[in-house]
């Protein structure tokens, strides 16, 4: 449907303060053009501020704000050529769908056959053929995100900001609703600015992931890396399950519990550093299984299992007395129900996935 370049956005020491409170503290960030990139953070991140800056809602107190090579700080938002979708869909309910989808193309002077033509087109990129004369109070809340969706493209623009717009949804529609959103970005290849506070979220639809916090941006990267290398102890606990251990190094080696453990990069700063441990990473080895090369062995001590399905999550102590926890999927070799409280077991930890943390503050 797009018929011409998605734009590159730069965003350089943007800064918005309400009183003496940074929502945007010094923001530098670069969105490549057709990259699909998510600003996920915390409730009073500056996620959404940053977003309304983007769509010219919120002038920021200072910086630059690029779209391709233009300056936009001071361009109304009506002429920015966003497409926006919004946490509510914001459709108008006394109108038809095709109505709703109408609207942007009305406002720009584009009518008749062409403005029929492009609304059933948009319709059918998301799946809504022929639903162009109902009404909206006829639609599911799957179907009205979609209207939502061909009103924000129906008039091809280069850049699409997304403002949690699946929020509203159940959690069945809201995942499927994903894979459907991140398959119309790859077939329309628009710049895509998209908030979240969904880490699943992020994790499933994105290029890039920019993590905020506090109006800064703590890591900015891909999805994997964000998950498996996260920059500092806060990106750490917001992103997936996380048990955070205790650990020193000293000349060049780590110990915890007074046992060495192998990484796989190089070791600075002797002294205390804090570990990483994701509960899906650490592995319960059965009785006559070894943890082999590549792998670190942890001795550790049941506390409570709890089954959940598809996996059960262990709560087991390290032998320094470390409580940490242990996601074992229900088909693995380990039978969970097999086992009791104050029984001893042996984890196996990837050298790849011994990761120590930096400060929690520290941005990216």
């Amino acid at each position: 449907m797009v018929s011409h370049s998605s734009l590159p956005i730069t965003i350089t020491q943007v800064t918005k303060t309400y009183g003496k409170v940074f929502a945007l503290d010094h923001v530098d960030l670069h969105i490549k053009s057709g990259e699909f990139l998510t600003l996920l953070g915390p409730s009073g991140s500056g996620k959404t501020t940053l977003l309304t800056v983007l769509a010219g809602f919120t002038r920021p107190d200072g910086g630059s704000l690029k779209f391709g090579d233009k300056e936009m700080i001071t361009v109304p938002p009506h002429k920015r050529e966003l497409g926006m979708v919004f946490q509510n869909y914001a459709l108008f309910p006394h109108m038809s769908v095709a109505a709703n989808v109408a609207f942007p193309l009305k406002l720009r002077g584009i009518a008749g056959a062409e403005s029929a033509r492009r609304v059933e087109r948009a319709l059918e990129m998301v799946r809504l053929g022929g639903f162009g004369s109902r009404g909206v109070d006829q639609l599911s809340g799957g179907q009205r995100q979609r209207v939502a969706l061909a009103r924000a493209m129906v008039f091809e623009p280069r850049i699409m900001l997304m403002d949690e717009p699946l929020s509203a949804l159940d959690k069945q529609l809201r995942e499927h609703m994903q894979i459907e959103l991140r398959q119309l970005h790859e077939q329309l290849g628009m710049t895509t600015v998209y908030v979240t506070h969904d880490q699943r979220e992020a994790l499933t639809m994105s290029d890039r992931i920019a993590v905020i916090n506090g109006g800064r941006i703590m890591q900015i990267d891909t999805p994997r890396v964000i998950y498996e290398r996260p920059a500092n102890r806060f990106v750490a606990e917001f992103i997936g399950e996380s048990t955070f251990v205790p650990v020193s190094v000293a000349a060049g080696q780590l110990t915890l519990g007074g046992q060495v453990l192998q990484t796989a990069e190089p070791l600075t700063g002797d002294g205390a550093h804090t570990m990483l441990l994701r509960p899906e990473r650490l592995r319960v080895l059965g009785a006559t299984q070894e943890a082999g090369p590549g792998f670190n062995l942890l001795q550790a001590t049941l506390v409570n299992a709890v089954y959940q399905g598809d996996s059960s999550l262990l709560q087991v102590a390290l032998a320094d007395g470390t409580l940490v926890q242990v996601r074992s999927a229900s088909n693995g070799l380990v039978d969970s129900s097999q086992l009791a409280a104050g029984q001893a077991l042996r984890l196996a930890l990837a050298v790849k996935d011994t990761v120590l943390l930096s400060d929690q503050g520290s941005p990216a």
